[in-house]
């Protein structure tokens, strides 16, 4: 179920997609630089079959949820008395509400386990924008009840999230360098070639989709300085379609049906990625420490 804008902004970006992907293709193919692969990019669609079509199952859900809130919104938007005002607002709140699900699905297990197959590819190109992470759809709408709340339509809601997804996997490449006084305010390559780092002092870096301001504010920036290795700590090694979306499933399961006490149980499905109750795995932020102090 596509809206009308909707379908206007797909007629819109197959194109590019099309366009920029065959360039950074035979870009990659001229000059050697081995950045795509047949396994990797069938496996990048896979998954975005995958997310799409229980997106599309949900959607109707998702609008629901939303417009209730809506009606109980306690903020009247004149659209037509400003319109520039009412879009550009429209955009920072729903990229903010976008870098606080970015970052819980980074720092929550639960959640990780859902993003993950996203950073699982060892590659870093174009058609990785479309690695997605499988069940989001299931809850990431609630990140954007607070905007019906504070007046903005549903349907606008959903149309900027499609628009910005629009740029998000523009920015998965790295045919394109530093871009100067832009890196200050957006997401660049630069910036979300760090966020699929594997290097601990990137590791859950830059999570804003438009804006970096974002991860400026509230702590989780990273410059780009030293040379990127992709993928994950553990990287899982396989193509098999089941284990690319349920690895972490499978690991964090073994680990609540292991441990002991409820905190440890808990700790495994709601702690950080990397969390142990005995310390024998780290997570980011305690090998950020060590690397620190060494």
């Amino acid at each position: 179920m596509l809206g009308f804008r909707e379908e206007i902004l797909l007629k819109i970006s197959v194109p590019i997609y099309a366009l920029v992907i065959v360039t950074e293709i035979l870009y990659s193919y001229w000059f050697h630089k081995k950045y795509y692969s047949v396994k990797g990019v069938l496996s990048n669609l896979y998954l975005t079959s995958l997310n799409m079509a229980l997106d599309l199952l949900i959607r109707g859900i998702c609008l629901l949820v939303l417009l209730f809130f809506y009606k109980y919104r306690f903020l009247e938007i004149n659209y037509s008395l400003h319109p520039v005002l009412y879009w550009v607002s429209l955009l920072l709140l729903q990229d903010f509400m976008f870098y606080w699900l970015h970052r819980i699905d980074h720092y929550c297990r639960f959640f990780w386990a859902v993003h993950v197959t996203h950073h699982s590819s060892e590659e870093f190109n174009l058609t990785v924008g479309f690695r997605s992470s499988v069940f989001q759809p299931l809850y990431r709408f609630i990140y954007f009840i607070p905007l019906s709340l504070l007046g903005f339509n549903p349907l606008d809601t959903l149309f900027m999230y499609a628009a910005t997804q629009i740029y998000g996997i523009l920015i998965h490449t790295r045919t394109v360098g530093k871009l100067g006084i832009l890196e200050w305010v957006f997401s660049t390559p630069s910036h979300h070639r760090v966020h699929h780092a594997s290097n601990i002092k990137y590791l859950d870096k830059n999570m804003g989709m438009v804006l970096i301001i974002w991860d400026r504010l509230f702590g989780t920036f990273a410059n780009e300085d030293e040379t990127v290795v992709y993928g994950l700590t553990a990287n899982i090694n396989t193509y098999n379609p089941v284990t690319m979306v349920f690895h972490e499933w499978k690991a964090l399961y073994n680990d609540f049906k292991n441990a002991k006490g409820l905190k440890n149980k808990l700790g495994y499905v709601f702690g950080p990625p990397g969390w142990s109750h005995d310390g024998s795995r780290k997570t980011s932020s305690q090998l950020r420490k060590e690397l620190s102090s060494k």
